[in-house]
């Protein structure tokens, strides 16, 4: 069986890759699943989370290959690959992935400038000093958070073409969270709120998750806030 370490291949991609193959070996079966059961219910819990893993790293797989490869663990015959081509084949696909993934953030490094500088001129849109644009949507009464504080929010985050990765309004519980815990953008964004206040939030990347990006957020994004701040929880 090949075997990665973290020196060689990312952990998170390999673990990825054991749950495609989970994911697809269960497709082929297409059985409906009786979730009367505990063990049912919990099996179909920890699937969801590893589905979600592997639809954020956008993983090309060769269905037909890689099925083939997981019958044949299971069957205990002859792998048609050696650990040291199978290592190389990961290296060669997680070097394609890095390359469309920094073709991916220059691109949005391009639409991102482009959309901050024609939105800078828009009606109520103001600007910092540091680059965070903001709309005040409805005013405030109470105390405006510092950085050593932990505040309650209600919050909504999209990508500048409208896609929402993030919404606290969704799980229908406000997040809280240390003022300086957070990205930049919202570490400033918030010390200018007054508790009662709702802004409308324009992120650069510099100000959120840079080049790299996360998992649900492309590299070089300009991110959009809706925040509410409810409360001032604790110093």
């Amino acid at each position: 069986m090949l075997k990665l370490t973290l020196e060689n291949f990312n952990m998170k991609q390999f673990l990825a890759l054991v749950a495609c193959g989970l994911l697809l070996f269960s497709f082929g079966c297409k059985k409906k699943v009786d979730m009367s059961s505990p063990k049912a219910r919990y099996s179909y819990a920890i699937g969801s989370q590893i589905g979600r893993n592997i639809k954020s790293q956008s993983i090309d797989l060769d269905e037909a290959a890689f099925e083939q490869a997981l019958n044949d663990q299971i069957e205990g015959k002859k792998l048609q690959m050696t650990e040291t081509e199978m290592k190389a084949a990961l290296q060669v696909m997680a070097k394609s992935r890095n390359q469309k993934m920094q073709k991916k953030a220059e691109e949005n490094k391009k639409k991102g400038e482009a959309f901050l500088e024609a939105n800078k001129k828009k009606p109520g849109v103001k600007t910092t000093a540091s680059g965070l644009q903001y709309i005040v949507e409805k005013g405030g009464k109470g105390k405006k958070p510092k950085a050593t504080d932990v505040v309650k929010v209600n919050y909504k985050g999209t990508l500048i073409d409208g896609k929402e990765f993030d919404s606290s309004y969704k799980r229908n519980k406000p997040a809280e969270f240390p003022v300086k815990a957070v990205i930049p953008g919202w570490t400033e964004a918030l010390q200018l709120m007054k508790v009662g206040s709702k802004y409308k939030l324009f992120i650069p990347a510099k100000l959120a998750y840079g080049s790299r990006g996360n998992p649900s957020i492309p590299g070089n994004s300009v991110l959009i806030f809706e925040v509410e701040l409810l409360d001032i929880v604790k110093k």
